[in-house]
């Protein structure tokens, strides 16, 4: 956690180093707003489906171990599953192109 939490303030305060725009601009500019927010939502969309397509692969495979007669069944349904998933991110990243 503590790993976790020194990143997320050295990403904080690399984004206010690295801004584009005079000072002034940077400092009247809320921290959730605009492209830092599309940024940061796409980032926590993508570690998820990331986690969660995992999880899916793990979890079909285990299934075709125990039963493989099964195969064709399970591939179907978590091609499927993973097509949705993904369609996820995809969603955040057609609102993050709105944002900017």
């Amino acid at each position: 956690m503590k790993k976790f939490l020194t990143t997320a303030f050295l990403f904080t305060l690399a984004t206010f180093a690295f801004a584009e725009g005079t000072a002034a601009t940077v400092a009247t500019k809320s921290l959730f707003e605009g492209q830092f927010l599309a940024h940061l939502s796409l980032a926590i969309a993508a570690a998820g489906c990331g986690l969660a397509q995992g999880k899916a692969v793990v979890a079909a495979c285990e299934g075709i171990a125990r039963n493989p007669q099964a195969a064709g069944n399970i591939r179907t349904t978590m091609i499927i599953g993973l097509a949705l998933i993904e369609a996820l991110v995809i969603y955040v990243l057609v609102a993050a192109f709105a944002v900017k």
